[in-house]
């Protein structure tokens, strides 16, 4: 029999995969457990709209993710750091501090999508990464002044 599977079950689907099973299974475990449901053409038709449907609004989510990447790389952070010897900057600024900061300037990230590969511990300009979405990453520079 073949089957749909609406959810993703270790070892056997993925949630949208078509696939051929034993009825028993299909019948016993698989449907009646809601994991998947039996391959009918109006099911395959279905399951070809919501594909079709779930790739529209990717590339529409993709769209404003470059839109707002476009604004962001436009902008300097600037914080301004007590400093000691030789400039040597006390502390460094972390993804909090910067997410107030982009937050003043209108934009509104969870801390999990700022990339900070060493945290700016020194005087001038650092870049940073915002990842807005599967591979659309922003750089935003950051300024850090006396």
């Amino acid at each position: 029999m073949e089957v749909i599977f609406i959810k993703d079950l270790k070892g056997q689907g993925k949630k949208g995969e078509i696939k051929q099973v034993k009825d028993g299974y299909a019948e016993n475990f698989l449907i009646k457990k809601g994991y998947a449901i039996k391959a009918t053409p109006i099911s395959i038709s279905n399951l070809k709209e919501e594909e079709k449907e779930k790739e529209k609004k990717e590339a529409k989510l993709k769209q404003e993710a470059l839109k707002i990447k476009e604004q962001l790389e436009k902008i300097t952070l600037v914080f301004k750091v007590k400093t000691g010897d030789n400039d040597k900057v006390f502390g460094s600024i972390s993804i909090k501090q910067i997410k107030e900061s982009l937050k003043e300037h209108g934009f509104e990230f969870d801390k999990s999508m700022i990339k900070l590969s060493s945290s700016p511990s020194s005087l001038g300009f650092h870049n940073i990464e915002i990842e807005l979405y599967k591979n659309v990453l922003a750089k935003v520079k950051i300024h850090l002044v006396k």
